[in-house]
C-alpha cells in the first residue's frame, strides 16, 4: 500500500486514500446517517450499508484508492479474531 504521509498526489499521478478529517460537518453526516438508518429492520439496515458502499466506491472509482480502504476496514477482523 503506497499513502503519502502528507496525502497530497501520489507520486504514479494516481488518487490516494484521504484518511485525514475531511468532513466540513461531521455531526451532520452522522445525524444523516443514523437517520437513513432509523425504523429498518436489521436486515433493511445491512442492505442499505452495502448500498452506501456501493455507491460511495462507484463515486471514488479509483481501485487502488478502494483496495487501500478495504485494508484499513478489515484491520483488526482478520478470520477467528474477536471484534
Amino acid at each position: 500500500m503506497f499513502i503519502d504521509k502528507d496525502k497530497t498526489a501520489r507520486e504514479d499521478g494516481l488518487m490516494h486514500l484521504n484518511t485525514d478529517p475531511n468532513l466540513s460537518r461531521p455531526d451532520d453526516f452522522y445525524e444523516a446517517l443514523i437517520d437513513a438508518h432509523r425504523g429498518l429492520s436489521d436486515d433493511q439496515s445491512r442492505d442499505v450499508n452495502c448500498k452506501l458502499v456501493l455507491l460511495l466506491a462507484n463515486h471514488i472509482g479509483d481501485m487502488d484508492v478502494l483496495r487501500d480502504a478495504l485494508e484499513i476496514a478489515r484491520k483488526g477482523h482478520e478470520p477467528g479474531q474477536a471484534t
